[in-house]
């Protein structure tokens, strides 16, 4: 058994399996498609129903594969593609911190899509036992230049997309906070106390 290879998948596959439910059927207190399709009309994805329909089935089909060890270069690639989208379309222009409403959450998800491809799933997992050869560096940058592709036509070429606006406040995405009007990491300082609480030293 491949632990660390077993966990990945069990922590980032059923996670985007609920991340596409959210997209999709409204679950786990998502926006469905209609709200997340006007989310993307408000960012120049265009028509926000259909490409909330093609991110939602890309999440929930990347993650189950991805659980099961099947087929993992395409797993991968449906992945890196929902990813490289958030990145372009939301994340990049405010820089690469988390804190900020940057993109290091999606660039990491990106690189352990490339790893586990190149290294595949480990056991147990469809692929050991089907597909063991179903791996390699090759694999992995095809898996992951697939997924970058696959973003452009998708968004660029086959959509009506516009320029994005600068946007912080992703709906259903766990990578930025729910209110950027409020501080992030910011420690509340404690009142002072007010000259009538001091009490003098007893004198010596």
């Amino acid at each position: 058994m491949n632990v660390g290879r077993l966990v990945l998948r069990g922590t980032v596959g059923p996670l985007f399996i609920g991340h596409g439910g959210q997209k999709l059927f409204g679950w786990f207190d998502g926006h469905g498609l209609d709200g997340t399709g006007g989310f993307f009309e408000s960012i120049g994805l265009r028509p926000g129903r259909r490409h909330a329909t093609a991110a939602g089935a890309a999440e929930l089909a990347g993650g189950a594969l991805l659980t099961l060890g099947a087929f993992t270069p395409l797993a991968a690639s449906l992945i890196a593609g929902t990813m490289t989208t958030a990145i372009r379309k939301v994340h990049a222009p405010n820089g690469p911190w988390v804190t900020n409403g940057g993109y290091e959450y999606n660039l990491t998800l990106i690189a352990a899509m490339a790893a586990i491809t190149e290294t595949g799933p480990g056991s147990p997992s469809v692929d050991a036992v089907r597909f063991p050869r179903l791996k390699g560096p090759a694999l992995a940058l095809l898996a992951v230049g697939a997924g970058v592709a696959g973003s452009y036509l998708v968004t660029e070429v086959f959509g009506d997309s516009e320029p994005a606006p600068q946007v912080t406040d992703v709906p259903g995405d766990p990578a930025v906070a729910d209110d950027d009007s409020a501080p992030r990491f910011e420690r509340e300082a404690a009142p002072a106390p007010s000259p009538a609480a001091v009490t003098p030293p007893p004198a010596s």
